[in-house]
C-alpha cells in the first residue's frame, strides 16, 4: 500500500475541517505569515513540499499533529516484523508540574516558530526587557575569569560564601557559620537538592497554594507527598494558619513558605512568620524559606527572614542573584543552615553527598557574590517611586482591575501579580484554556493558576517586568479578548 503523501495529508486535513485553501491564505495573513495563492496550491497538488516553519503553521492552523502532516509517523506492523521498543518517562513525572514552561509555553513556541511576534509575560526573565547587569558586576568577573577555571569546592569558594554568611548576619539569621552556606545553579537546584536529601516515600511537607511549582515538582520526585496549605487572598495572600494547623499529622517533615511570594507578590509581616514559627515548633518541623525576592521590597516595607524567629528550629534559607542584580542567566543562588543543627546531622550528611556529588557550582558566577552583595544595591533604583519596578506595578494593577471581571491585590513585592477572574462572568471552566485563547487570538503569554497549583480555575499570573508603554498594549489587548470572552 502506497503511503499517503504530504498533499495526502494536507488535502484529508482540510476536507475534516471545513478549511479551503482562500481560508488558510486569510488566515496567515491576520498572523503576519507569509503564504500566497501560489504557494498552498503547490503544497495541495504535490509539487512542493513546505519548509518545517511553514508545517508548523499549517498544522496549527489545521489543528493537527505537526509530526503527522510531515509524515513523521511510526512504522506500520506488517506480516513478519517485530514491534519497535519504545521508550517512556519515568512513571515518577506522572503527577509532576510545571506549567511555567509548560504546554502553554509550547504553544506560544509553535507559534513563534511560524513567524508570530508572542509577548512573554510568563516568567521572571529580565534580560529580554532591558534590565541591565550592573557594570561593576561585568567588570569583575571578566577579571577573575581566568581563575575560574577550575572547580571551587562543593560549597562553593571561600569568599562568595563568605559574603553570604555575612548577608545573613545582616538578615540576623542565627547560628551560621561559612560551613552552612551552600552556592549553587540558582535556589532551583538547591531546592532539588534539599528535598530529594530528605524525603522518603510517604513523608509530607507542607507547601503553599498557590506556589513556586518547582517546591512541588521537586518534593514529588523525592518521593515525598506534598500537601498544599491555603494562602489567603482575602488576607493579601498571607498564609492561612488554620489550614497548616489542620494539614500537620506525624508524616509531616517540614513546611515551605515563599516569602516574599511568587506568584502573588505578598510580602508576609512579622506576626504572620512568628506563628508559623510557632506551629513549626510545635510540630518539630523543618522550615525552608524561599526568600530569593528579599530584596525587590516596595512601598518601604521590611523584610523579614523566618530564620532570624526561630534560632532552636532547623532552617533552610535559600536566596540568589538571579532577580535583585538581573543576572539571572549566570544561575547563582544559595542557601544557608540556621538555628538548631544538632537535630539535623543525619539530613545535613545526606545535603553534603549529595552537594558532592554534582562537583560545584558555576564558578565563574560565585566570583562576582562579594561584590554584588558588598556596596550600594543598584535594585534599590528599581523600586522606589520612579523606579523602573515600582512604576510598572504600578501602571499594572490599576490597568488590569479597571478590566470589568478581574480584580486582584496589589503586590508588594518581586515582579508578579496574580489577578482573579470573574468565572460566572466569563464562564471559565478551564484555566489552561484560557491561557491557550488568550495566546492564540492576543498573541500574549501568561500562566493560568493550575500552573501554581492553585485548584480554582480563576486567576493567572503576570510578570511586569516590560516597559509601562509595552503593559498598556497588553491591557488593552487583554480587556479587548475579555470583552467578548465566554468559555
Amino acid at each position: 500500500m502506497a503511503r499517503e503523501s504530504f498533499a495526502d495529508r494536507l488535502k484529508k486535513a482540510m476536507n475534516e475541517r471545513g478549511i479551503k485553501q482562500v481560508d488558510l491564505i486569510r488566515y496567515a495573513q491576520e498572523q503576519g505569515v507569509k503564504l500566497g495563492k501560489s504557494h498552498i496550491s503547490q503544497y495541495v497538488s504535490g509539487k512542493t513540499v513546505p519548509r518545517a516553519d511553514m508545517v508548523y503553521f499549517l498544522a496549527g492552523a489545521l489543528q493537527v499533529d505537526p509530526d503527522w502532516l510531515n509524515g513523521i509517523t511510526p512504522e506500520q506492523e506488517t506480516e513478519g516484523e517485530t514491534d519497535m521498543r519504545e521508550f517512556k518517562k519515568s512513571s515518577k513525572l506522572d503527577h509532576v508540574l510545571y506549567d511555567v514552561r509548560g504546554p502553554v509555553v509550547e504553544e506560544a513556541t509553535r507559534m513563534e516558530n511560524t513567524g508570530t511576534n508572542v509577548l512573554k509575560l510568563n516568567i521572571g526573565n529580565p534580560a529580554p526587557f532591558g534590565f541591565r547587569t550592573p557594570d561593576e558586576i561585568i567588570y569583575d568577573m571578566r577579571q577573575q575569569l581566568t581563575e575560574c577555571e577550575g572547580y571551587s569546592t562543593a560549597k562553593g569558594s571561600f569568599s562568595a560564601r563568605k559574603a553570604i554568611m555575612q548577608y545573613a548576619q545582616l538578615k540576623q539569621i542565627p547560628n551560621v557559620s561559612i560551613e552552612d552556606v551552600y552556592t549553587g545553579n540558582g535556589v532551583s537546584e538547591l531546592i532539588n537538592l534539599c528535598m530529594s536529601a530528605l524525603l522518603d516515600n510517604g513523608d509530607e511537607i507542607l507547601i503553599p497554594s498557590p506556589d513556586y511549582p518547582l517546591w512541588t515538582a521537586c518534593a514529588t520526585l523525592a518521593g515525598g507527598k506534598v500537601v498544599h496549605y491555603v494562602c489567603d487572598e482575602q488576607s493579601d495572600w498571607y498564609p492561612d494558619l488554620e489550614d497548616i494547623k489542620k494539614k500537620i499529622n506525624s508524616r509531616t517533615k517540614a513546611i515551605v513558605i515563599i516569602n516574599p511570594n511568587n506568584p502573588t507578590g505578598a510580602l508576609y509581616p512579622r506576626g504572620i512568620l512568628q506563628q508559623i514559627v510557632e506551629i513549626a515548633r510545635k510540630h518539630q518541623l523543618i522550615i525552608f524559606s524561599d526568600e530569593i525576592y528579599d530584596r525587590l521590597v516596595m512601598d518601604e516595607e521590611e523584610h523579614v527572614s523566618i530564620a532570624s524567629l526561630a534560632p532552636d528550629l532547623f532552617c533552610v534559607t535559600f536566596s540568589g542573584l538571579s532577580k535583585s542584580h538581573m543576572i539571572a542567566g549566570f544561575r547563582i543562588g544559595w542557601m544557608v543552615l540556621s538555628g538548631n543543627k544538632t537535630i539535623a546531622k543525619d539530613y545535613i550528611e545526606g545535603i553534603n553527598m549529595l552537594s558532592n556529588m554534582r562537583l560545584c557550582s558555576n564558578v565563574p558566577a560565585q566570583s562576582i557574590v562579594q561584590t554584588a552583595l558588598g556596596g550600594y544595591q543598584s535594585v534599590k533604583d528599581y523600586i522606589i517611586p520612579g523606579g523602573r519596578i515600582y512604576e510598572q506595578r504600578e501602571y499594572i494593577y490599576k490597568a488590569l482591575t479597571d478590566i470589568p471581571g478581574i480584580t486582584a491585590v496589589k503586590p508588594k513585592a518581586a515582579f508578579y501579580i496574580f489577578p482573579k477572574l470573574d468565572i460566572k462572568k466569563f464562564n471559565i471552566m478551564d484555566d489552561e484554556k484560557f491561557a491557550l485563547d488568550l495566546l492564540r487570538e492576543k498573541h500574549i503569554l501568561i500562566i493560568h493558576g493550575g500552573g501554581f497549583n492553585w485548584k480554582q480555575p480563576d486567576h493567572f499570573r503576570v510578570v511586569y517586568l516590560p516597559r509601562v508603554e509595552v503593559l498598556e498594549q497588553a491591557s488593552k489587548k487583554i480587556a479587548d479578548f475579555l470583552s467578548g470572552y465566554r468559555q
